[in-house]
């Protein structure tokens, strides 16, 4: 987004050049089930005005002062047309009253249910903590008897499954639309479900379509994830053969034939729904753009991630709601 900006900017000050120059211009907590889990997952005074104005109605009266003016006049065009967009495009913080004041989050790196808990807290501003789990041993939440990720606690309250987080997140945080709910809240809802009950199923069987694949994807996992040095070479290599299979056997239970071609559809899907908007939200991301997000996340520089940007039309919503989502809120040791 930031890209699309400056380069519209340039195009401005380019044509306005070429005006004043008057022309053109250029849940199992078995090892196995955990390694699977996380696979899918100025001032100016009197004296001198005079002196001062001469001088400028001499410079102006040239083709440079033509020039300067009209420079001028574009700069602070585009200062104003930026300080705009970044509004339009800001982060959303709750009043501070409302923060929590302790936001824990246990997770995986690559799974994406959590980076759907993640999207939420970056775009309100909300720090947190990161607790990376290891899905060998989940040694990091032995303390709960709720065996699967993400698990958020909140102040000492223990939240769990994404869209729940979510949910209790937001009543926390935006009280008065629990008050008052919008007339677009159905909509989003079925949007919401979708990620959960389709998008989120075309990822497997992309990211792990074939062995070379499989194994960027568990590169990625394993650099990512918390995991001993012999568990990194060991995940690495016999997860992504493992996933390798386990994908074909979901793009059979999912009814997937062309694993690029249901990930397209997927994404197209999601743009036609935009109908035209920015996002969902209209001018700012609801809780649907920021799930659709957070799952695509983590696939995004991987191979299927750019395929699917490269062919479809999906790319400017995603630079938007990277430049809405920000940085990240996460509180580092």
């Amino acid at each position: 987004m930031r890209r699309a900006s400056t380069l519209a900017s340039f195009n401005v000050l380019s044509r306005s050049l070429a005006t004043v120059n008057g022309g053109a211009a250029a849940t199992s907590a078995s090892p196995s089930h955990g390694l699977l889990q996380v696979a899918l997952y100025g001032t100016s005074s009197t004296t001198g005005s005079h002196v001062r104005r001469r001088w400028f109605d001499s410079f102006s009266g040239g083709p440079a002062g033509k020039l300067a003016i009209g420079v001028a006049g574009t700069l602070a065009s585009v200062a104003v047309a930026s300080s705009l967009t970044q509004e339009v495009y800001a982060k959303e913080p709750p009043p501070a009253e409302l923060v929590p004041k302790d936001v824990v989050l246990y997770q995986y790196e690559a799974c994406p249910f959590c980076n759907k808990v993640k999207a939420f807290l970056d775009y309100h501003d909300i720090p947190y903590k990161i607790v990376e789990v290891n899905p060998l041993s989940k040694k990091e939440i032995k303390w709960s008897d709720y065996k699967k990720v993400p698990i958020l606690m909140v102040d000492g309250e223990q939240l769990v499954d994404s869209s729940a987080i979510i949910d209790k997140l937001n009543d926390k945080i935006v009280p008065e639309r629990v008050a008052a709910p919008s007339s677009n809240d159905d909509e989003e809802k079925k949007w919401r479900q979708w990620v959960d009950n389709h998008l989120v199923h075309m990822l497997s069987p992309n990211i792990y379509r074939n062995t070379s694949e499989a194994l960027e994807s568990f590169d990625y996992i394993t650099s990512n994830g918390n995991f001993s040095y012999t568990e990194k070479f060991t995940v690495k290599y016999a997860g992504a053969a493992a996933m390798y299979f386990v994908s074909k056997k979901l793009k059979k239970k999912y009814n997937i034939t062309d694993e690029r071609a249901s990930l397209y559809e997927a994404a197209e899907t999601w743009v036609n729904a935009l109908n035209g908007r920015d996002f969902l939200g209209g001018s700012k991301p609801n809780m649907a753009d920021l799930a659709v997000f957070g799952v695509l996340r983590p696939i995004r520089y991987l191979r299927s991630g750019k395929d699917m940007v490269e062919h479809t039309r999906i790319g400017e919503w995603y630079s938007r709601m990277e430049h809405a989502v920000g940085e990240s809120a996460r509180i580092k040791a």
